[in-house]
């Protein structure tokens, strides 16, 4: 008697409980140059001191015709990009500093399975002024729009992305908040759902989440520079962080359910 009643106290703690396995937390980063090249004779310089800093300086992007160059970072596993999966739930911030003669736009990414370099943006666009966060499997979220927010060349924000998977269901979706503080204020786009992704992918991608093989970091688009041959921009991403909120949770189970364990 005495071994059931402690049984069923144990099954008491689990009641309402949810899966709690670790996401896998990164040890380091990679910097990826010239994932878009259009001025080969530009000249780069970056710094992984992961996660104090990482930073990409380049200059000399002074080529005809062309877009420009872009390059990332992101988080990694012994030297290896990490793969989250669509049930991980996890949290990573940088403090975001763009400042140089030139232009061009950078951020932070969380980009699907089928683009990884490059697709899943929160940017900030020191040509236009532009906060906004998009593409990919990210729900479309203005800080331009919704709060009149815009970037300066020079100016430090903190930025931050949360992924919950949640029940990872067309009625609990996985959700993403976007966090950006700027001048010590906080903004947040609240929790938004993702839709559903392509059925046909599931296995082995799933849906209503960021899908498998997603990866997180940052990135630096540097737009061809006009004038000055000597131009430069200099992205820092500074006190980066990344925190494992568990994974998709279970369907939480009721007392008449664990009492039929002891029937």
């Amino acid at each position: 008697m005495k071994t059931i009643t402690l049984l069923l106290m144990s099954a008491l703690l689990l009641v309402g409980t949810t899966t709690a396995l670790a996401t896998d937390i990164p040890d380091g980063a990679i910097i990826t140059e010239r994932i878009w090249n259009d001025c080969p004779t530009s000249v780069i310089t970056s710094v992984n001191n992961y996660a104090t800093m990482v930073s990409i300086h380049e200059q000399k992007q002074f080529c005809g015709a062309g877009w420009g160059s872009r390059h990332n970072w992101r988080f990694a596993q012994g030297g290896v990009a990490q793969n989250f999966a669509n049930g991980d739930g996890f949290r990573f911030c940088a403090d975001l500093t763009i400042s140089g003669t030139g232009s061009g736009e950078a951020g932070l990414n969380l980009s699907p399975w089928w683009s990884q370099a490059v697709d899943g943006v929160f940017m900030c666009n020191a040509n236009t002024g532009e906060i906004s966060c998009w593409g990919g499997r990210l729900p479309f979220y203005s800080f331009t729009v919704e709060h009149g927010l815009t970037y300066t060349l020079g100016v430090t924000v903190h930025m931050e992305i949360t992924y919950l998977p949640n029940m990872l269901s067309s009625t609990n979706p996985g959700t993403v908040e976007y966090t950006l503080v700027m001048g010590g204020t906080p903004y947040s786009s609240g929790q938004l759902a993702f839709d559903e992704g392509n059925p046909a992918e599931d296995p082995p991608y799933g849906v209503w989440g960021i899908l498998n093989d997603a990866q997180a970091g940052g990135y630096f688009l540097h737009t061809l520079q006009e004038g000055d041959p000597d131009g430069f921009v200099l992205v820092e991403w500074a006190d980066i962080c990344f925190e494992d909120l568990g994974t998709v949770a279970n369907e939480d189970a009721t007392w008449g359910q664990v009492k039929t364990l002891y029937r």
